[in-house]
């Protein structure tokens, strides 16, 4: 198992995918900077009144930014895990590994090790750096900044669960875009659950949540953001909590074990689907 993650980690170096990601990371991080630098001045000339509006520009900024980090973390995650099983058995190289000497189970394991601690380990890392920033630059800090982060790395492991599932059945291109599918319906449920409590609509308040919840990661995703400003109250915790993106709802325990029990019911279905395939 360990010997697989390790050769999909060095696949990814060979193809430059890190580099990349780097690349494209630094870049978003020194435009997150120049960002959060101008909006705090503007709120510094303002001044307040009703509003917080330090606390409203942090937290607008530091939800973006976690969105971003989700988005950026769902890319990292397809790319590893997108081909991982029928792609690889289109090239003809899983079929001397499966028999001798790791089976299917170590492969399958080994696909999601690797994936899981590389995207996990870059979204902690962005988070924080996007934290750091705006602690800075603004001298705002999240209410509950690990229970925020925390919701984005295991969002980000559960997005690459669902694309090794999508990698026993269909090509490359099309698991790719069926993960962006699923992460824009996760999406789409945050902005209707806000279109419904804004009109009052509970029939499009339970799809969001439900559709939400069978998609933990945009559950994990509203629940950070509800951590974020769990303290703040009064007409700037009502506003901050509508949040970009999708609304923030709190997740509680049960959350957490849900997308436990989530994880290993899609790591189930994998390995009963890969035993079924003919390779």
């Amino acid at each position: 198992m360990i010997t697989i993650a390790a050769y999909t980690l060095r696949e990814c170096v060979r193809r430059r995918v890190f580099a990349v990601v780097l690349v494209l990371t630094v870049a978003f991080l020194a435009l997150y900077t120049m960002a959060a630098t101008v909006a705090f001045d503007h709120v510094d000339e303002l001044g307040a009144d009703l509003l917080d509006e330090r606390v409203l520009t942090g937290s607008t900024l530091l939800g973006l930014a976690m969105f971003s980090t989700l988005f950026l973390g769902a890319v990292l995650a397809a790319f590893l895990t997108l081909g991982a099983v029928r792609g690889d058995a289109e090239r003809g190289l899983l079929q001397p590994l499966v028999v001798r000497p790791v089976g299917r189970s170590a492969l399958l394991a080994g696909r999601f090790l690797a994936a899981a601690a590389v995207c996990s380990g870059y979204v902690a890392v962005v988070y924080t750096a996007a934290a750091l920033i705006t602690g800075l630059t603004g001298d705002w800090w999240p209410d509950r900044p690990l229970v925020a982060g925390g919701g984005l790395v295991v969002g980000v492991v559960v997005i690459a669960a669902l694309s090794l599932l999508g990698s026993v059945f269909m090509t490359s291109t099309a698991n790719g875009i069926a993960v962006f599918m699923l992460f824009g319906a996760g999406l789409a449920a945050g902005l209707l659950g806000q279109i419904g409590d804004a009109l009052d609509v509970q029939s499009l308040e339970d799809v969001a949540h439900a559709t939400s919840w069978a998609l933990p990661f945009e559950a994990l995703y509203q629940a950070g953001l509800d951590s974020l400003t769990e303290d703040v109250r009064g007409v700037t915790g009502v506003i901050v909590r509508l949040g970009p993106f999708g609304g923030a709802q709190e997740g509680g325990p049960l959350l957490w074990a849900w997308t436990a029990l989530y994880l290993v019911l899609v790591g189930a279905a994998t390995r009963l689907a890969f035993a079924r395939r003919d390779l």
